[in-house]
């Protein structure tokens, strides 16, 4: 899909369309689209960045929570978005060793404890020894960086998601 057919789209298609860029959350598509015209993808996914950035706490957290756990309860009952199922199988994570499993398991309850949101890093850019040895070092995190790092991490998988989309 082109920028400019990006720009012609009905404001309820490109909400359609650019909705699932931030899992379970149209808010953000539905602000962009106010933006519009857009020069280039970069302008688009800058633009998201930056409503995401202008949001109050209380909606990025809700953000943060919208995202599934990896390899968690989402993944096993199979209600995982197409695009989490696919991020997650390509870093391995619908293939993993019982060990493995139980490591990630344990690990993601325990930052969910202390964080009060899911465990989030941008699959595709790892692999699953990465992503275990990340979420191991992001435990130690305060709260104030670990909710930095996540948004980071959310705004890299929208990124790839739109690009994705476009090519």
């Amino acid at each position: 899909m082109t920028i400019d057919e990006i720009n012609a789209l009905e404001q309820a298609e490109f909400i359609d369309r650019f909705g699932s860029i931030y899992e379970h959350s149209p808010w953000v598509a539905e602000a962009a689209v106010m933006a519009r015209p857009f020069l280039d993808a970069a302008q688009l996914i800058s633009k998201m960045d930056t409503i995401v950035n202008a949001a109050t706490n209380d909606q990025k957290l809700t953000l943060l929570r919208a995202h599934p756990e990896l390899a968690g309860k989402a993944a096993i009952d199979g209600t995982l978005t197409n695009a989490s199922k696919e991020e997650q199988a390509s870093a391995g994570l619908d293939r993993m060793l019982p060990s493995e499993f139980d490591a990630l398991t344990s690990m993601n309850a325990a930052y969910n404890e202390r964080f009060g949101f899911p465990f989030i890093i941008c699959v595709k850019l790892t692999d699953k020894a990465g992503i275990l040895e990340a979420l191991r070092a992001r435990l130690d995190n305060s709260r104030d960086a670990e909710f930095h790092t996540a948004l980071e991490e959310v705004a890299k998988i929208a990124q790839l998601r739109l690009e994705g989309m476009m090519s």
